[in-house]
């Protein structure tokens, strides 16, 4: 009996740490449940570099749980503000600082402001990149224009095909825009799924008949969206966009009333729909077409090869063979929409144009709208062809343009197939931004919900919420020739002071040991004063320069940045004082 008493509580030991370690047990697996759980809570991390509060120089970065890609790296022209940039390219500081967890990029189309920036980037970093088949061939031409194509990690991929980026997995879905092989993106990732539609229209009858992929979008909205990035450019617009064919029709009724003239016609080089529809009309018309401008050229050659664009025989010539033809047998595709300076069209508008010299009786068609800061360029362009005496025709008078982005309802019916839980407006200026924004209340979206962000905002956003987090770097880059980023803020506020006021420079010569002035001063003007027609105001000039040296002197001043402040100062006042300019005074001080 002893004996049994004394097991017993052996027994119940044995049974008490056997409930321990399957507590222990349950712990750690618990504890491993509960850091899965963790890892899947923690947010998306989205980061807009480009593209917001601007139009052009679109690109975002994408970050989960340490890995990273990036969607567009595009490019955007400078405004009147940047005198001398060729383009501005986005900020790729945070890029190269992070370029260990980036596992690729994805770009939704060939457009400049999407594309555009990329040989800038592989320059520093070569990663790969995931495109369409004519996004591809884009991004070739481009690439081998900077040398880069060789050594470059081009993929492509067909919409409907997902491809996998670290802990991303990214399915390319088809949309309608102005240029053929547009895709919008689902991804999907331990914090949800996301859509980001890139520059889209839902347009019911395209000239390819590839109709966007609203049936996909809807069957993620089933399933569940936590964001959505959309396309803000027409936000303000309301209604639906016009289909590419209206513009067919446009120029089937603008052609045969150019019976007997020649006929230009200036449009984005991207835009192959449009390009399509003016080769098809012309070989109705039994017109040749040539194509000119260094980019139009390169669109279609590229276009034309891979398919996209089909050219009847013996339709397309050279633009030097135009002058073989009767003007009623020519039409010209041409560049310049935009009223570029350095564009087929303005030269040709400006008599600068090695082939193409405008006939009177020519009709011009601009089948474009001016981009927001473009209107003047386009207005003078348009001006001197009239005074030339060309038929000028542009959007506002017919319908030769339609846009390649959404309006209001086509907004909202993308918001209400996705129904997504967050949204963030992308690709425009603030109040396009804005305008979005609002449309997206107007479809049940929360305020809360809603992120008007700007670029270099970091973005995190999981099933909990939504908030900016913090910022990192994200301004612009100015191209100027061959110098990337070495032209600076104070580079363009001289650029801006020369444009505005000139130059006075002030030269002289000082002997270094008597520090006596062996020449000079002498005072050359440019863009201030002509100076064959004031040399009294030259002359007072120099005496001035002279009494501020014989002050130098007088009070031992031989330090000549001090010497040089007192010239400039000296003359600015007097100058302002004589004139009410401020040109920008540059003293030059030679030792002999």
């Amino acid at each position: 009996m002893k004996e049994k008493m004394a097991k017993k509580p052996s027994t119940q030991r044995q049974k008490n740490t056997s409930q321990k370690t399957k507590k222990n047990v349950n712990y750690k697996r618990n504890t491993k449940n509960y850091t899965k759980r963790e890892t899947l809570k923690k947010p998306l991390r989205i980061i807009p570099l480009g593209g917001l509060g601007e139009i052009g120089k679109n690109i975002t970065l994408y970050e989960y749980d340490g890995d990273m890609f990036l969607v567009d790296c595009g490019m955007s022209f400078p405004d009147e503000d940047m005198p001398g940039i060729d383009i501005v390219i986005p900020d790729f500081t945070y890029i190269l600082e992070n370029k260990d967890k980036i596992k690729g990029m994805v770009v939704t189309h060939g457009h400049e402001d999407h594309i555009g920036a990329i040989p800038y980037l592989l320059r520093n970093f070569n990663l790969p990149i995931y495109a369409t088949r004519l996004t591809v061939g884009l991004i070739e031409g481009k690439l081998k224009e900077h040398k880069l194509l060789e050594s470059a990690k081009l993929i492509t991929v067909k919409a409907g095909e997902k491809i996998e980026l670290g802990k991303f997995q990214v399915e390319f879905i088809h949309v309608n825009h102005s240029i053929p092989d547009a895709v919008g993106f689902a991804i999907s990732c331990g914090a949800g799924r996301v859509i980001h539609t890139g520059d889209f229209k839902i347009d019911t009858t395209p000239i390819d008949d590839y109709v966007i992929d609203m049936g996909k979008f809807a069957e993620y909205g089933s399933k569940g969206v936590l964001a959505l990035l959309a396309d803000s450019t027409n936000a303000e617009r309301p209604g639906y966009t016009a289909s590419e064919r209206l513009v067919g029709g446009s120029f089937s009724n603008l052609f045969k009333k150019a019976e007997g003239h020649r006929i230009i016609v200036a449009t984005f080089s991207s835009n192959i729909h449009r390009i399509q529809q003016i080769i098809d009309e012309a070989a109705k018309c039994s017109r040749k077409v040539a194509v000119s401008g260094r980019s139009m050229l390169n669109v279609v050659t590229v276009a034309a090869q891979l398919g996209y664009l089909n050219v009847p025989e013996n339709v397309l010539i050279d633009i030097s063979e135009i002058n073989n033809y009767m003007p009623g047998e020519i039409v010209v595709v041409t560049t310049g929409s935009q009223g570029e300076p350095l564009s087929a069209l303005h030269r040709v508008a400006f008599s600068d144009h090695r082939q193409i010299e405008i006939i009177p009786g020519d009709m011009i068609i601009i089948s474009a709208t001016p981009i927001p800061g473009n209107e003047k360029l386009v207005g003078k362009v348009i001006n001197e062809l009239m005074k030339r005496g060309a038929n000028v025709v542009y959007e506002s008078m017919y319908d030769v343009h339609v846009s390649g982005h959404a309006c209001q309802e086509e907004l909202k019916l993308m918001m209400s197939i996705i129904k997504p839980k967050y949204f963030i407006p992308l690709h425009g200026e603030q109040k396009h931004l804005y305008k979005h924004a609002l449309l997206a209340e107007q479809m049940g979206i929360s305020k809360e919900n809603i992120m008007l962000s700007s670029n270099g905002s970091v973005i995190e956003v999981s099933s909990k919420e939504m908030k900016c987090s913090e910022t990192v770097p994200a301004g612009r880059v100015l191209v100027d020739g061959l110098g990337v980023g070495d032209v600076g803020s104070i580079v363009l506020r001289d650029r801006k002071h020369l444009a505005d006021d000139g130059i006075i420079v002030v030269a002289l010569s000082i002997d270094r040991y008597t520090r006596e002035v062996v020449s000079g001063p002498d005072v050359v003007s440019r863009g201030f004063v002509y100076v064959r027609e004031s040399e009294e105001l030259m002359n007072e000039i120099r005496e001035l320069v002279c009494d501020i040296l014989e002050k130098c002197y007088i009070h031992n001043v031989r330090d000549y940045n001090t010497i040089k402040t007192r010239i400039k100062d000296g003359v600015s006042k007097f100058l302002f004082t004589r004139t009410k300019r401020s040109p920008m005074i540059l003293p030059v001080i030679m030792e002999v």
